[in-house]
């Protein structure tokens, strides 16, 4: 510590501390002196910060010790702090020298007493109930024989026997088991997470899906099962969609989870009891109704056959039934001659009416009828509705073929002259017009000659004018085969030529070009 003091003022003799030394040095005796301690008080405010830590104060009735716990610590909690709650909490003393602030770092927080837990239940209960999580018509039915049956249990302990037992000796089903820790601070988190696993597998998945879930564990003490009666559990059997029996503890043990189930088993054993019917007692049952069936069968068939009996003696002979359609028959056969005859003179009577009235001046008016009312159907169907539209298209297509021609027309016109002024535009750009006014073009073969001195190197030379070409040697005279403007041709320059003379001046001091 004294590597923090600094020497003392003149005249005093207090050392001076720096704020960050006094601060640093009240922390470093806090943990120091107290270490891990245990408090014991009643959960006051309790804030979840977004980052998932929790803030809350322990107090008593004369003060106030401000706790935290970090969102690491918090799934290693048997308890999750609640205000009002009476806890014992477990942590290291430490002080936040920004603020001048002590608290206490928890990492351990237990249920002070049974007086408290039953409390906290109560609460919890009240709060559930008053939502209508434990209504019973939100009860659903248990199937009747589930093809497939869930169990939330611990693999290791007695229950799963016990149930699988009580199942094969029962009616034989096929049995999931979701392996949980069924006490300490994980049991309610992977509760509430096996009730929720099996109600996301598919049906007819390669993991089938239950017909029917049973959470069972064995007895204990309150605190042993208290991860029945957290709330994350009892929402997660409220929001199954799948029946659910509740087997925790023995027939005086209750927990949160008993009144949200579809149904409460006292015991596991009892669950499976629940679950499945008697296989003996199905098959006695089915036996006795097929005893019962056949003899009401056999009963129903011998009362028919009575009853057909008694009305089959009832009924007359059948050559008594037979007689009276017989008689009419005769009757009958007696009279349809003369009936055939009648229907034939009839029918000759009427044929002579409907020949006299065909006679041959008849047709004629008929035919006259028929020949004017063609007429006025013709005339109705007059072709000048057609010619007047043909008349219209007509002239529309020669309005449209003249407008064509004279966009067509003004089209090229419009290219002639665009046509024109380029050709203009390119004779103005051309040397074809520097040329007309006085200006000559020098060449050494293809070479553009631009200087004195490439003139004096070339050996021959080719002057265009506006109005010709000449060549010329290095003697100055045209080059034979080339026409010159009113010049006669000379022979070529040799290939052994003395070096020309330099060009003489002119009496205005400016050279000759030759």
């Amino acid at each position: 510590m004294s590597d923090l003091l600094d020497d003392p003022a003149p005249g005093q003799n207090a050392p001076e501390f720096s704020v960050s030394e006094l601060s640093g040095e009240v922390k470093r005796t806090l943990e120091g002196t107290f270490g891990r301690i245990r408090v014991r008080g009643e959960v006051g405010r309790v804030f979840k910060a977004r980052s998932g830590h929790i803030y809350y104060d322990i107090k008593d009735d004369r003060s106030v010790l401000a706790c935290t716990t970090w969102k690491g610590q918090i799934s290693k909690l048997a308890v999750v702090p609640e205000e009002g709650l009476e806890v014992v909490v477990t942590g290291r003393l430490t002080a936040f020298g920004a603020q001048s602030k002590y608290n206490m770092n928890v990492e351990e927080v237990s249920v002070a007493g049974q007086g408290a837990l039953m409390a906290l239940l109560e609460k919890r209960k009240a709060q559930l109930q008053a939502e209508g999580l434990f209504a019973p018509e939100r009860k659903k039915p248990l199937p009747y024989l589930p093809q497939i049956i869930g169990v939330v249990t611990s693999p290791s302990g007695a229950v799963i026997r016990d149930i699988l037992h009580r199942l094969r000796d029962r009616f034989p089903r096929k049995v999931l088991v979701w392996p949980v820790a069924v006490q300490g601070s994980n049991c309610a988190v992977e509760v509430a997470r096996a009730i929720e696993g099996f109600n996301q597998l598919s049906r007819g998945g390669a993991l089938p899906r239950p017909d029917l879930i049973i959470v069972a564990r064995g007895g204990g003490s309150i605190e042993d099962l208290w991860g029945f009666n957290e709330e994350i559990v009892a929402r997660a059997v409220a929001a199954s969609d799948i029946p659910l029996i509740s087997a925790v503890g023995h027939e005086t043990d209750t927990t949160l989870i008993d009144y949200v189930s579809d149904l409460r088993a006292p015991t596991p054993t009892a669950a499976a009891e629940h679950a499945v019917p008697v296989r003996l007692d199905l098959l006695a049952h089915v036996e006795g109704l097929g005893a019962r069936m056949a003899q009401a069968s056999g009963r129903v068939v011998q009362q028919r056959r009575q009853r057909l009996g008694d009305l089959a003696r009832a009924l007359p002979r059948p050559d008594s039934l037979l007689d009276s359609p017989r008689q009419r028959l005769d009757r009958v056969s007696d009279r349809l001659p003369n009936a055939l005859i009648a229907g034939v003179q009839k029918r000759k009577l009427i044929l002579s009416d409907k020949a006299a009235s065909l006679r041959p001046a008849t047709l004629r008016n008929l035919v006259e009828r028929r020949r004017d009312r063609l007429k006025n159907l013709s005339s109705r169907l007059s072709l000048r509705p057609i010619e007047q539209e043909a008349h219209r298209k007509r002239e529309r297509l020669t309005g449209v073929t003249t407008r064509l021609t004279a966009a067509q027309t003004l089209r090229v016109n419009r290219q002639r002259d665009r046509l024109s002024a380029t050709g203009r535009q390119l004779d103005i750009l051309s040397y074809k017009a520097t040329l007309r006014r006085g200006y000559a073009v020098v060449r050494d073969g293809e070479t553009l000659i631009t200087s004195k001195s490439g003139a004096e190197a070339a050996s021959a030379l080719s002057i265009e004018f506006a109005d010709g070409q000449i060549s010329i040697t290095g003697e100055g005279t045209p080059a034979s085969g080339t026409p010159a403007t009113g010049a006669p041709a000379t022979a070529t320059k040799p290939k052994s030529t003395p070096p020309k003379p330099k060009p003489a001046k002119s009496p205005g001091g400016q050279g000759s070009l030759f």
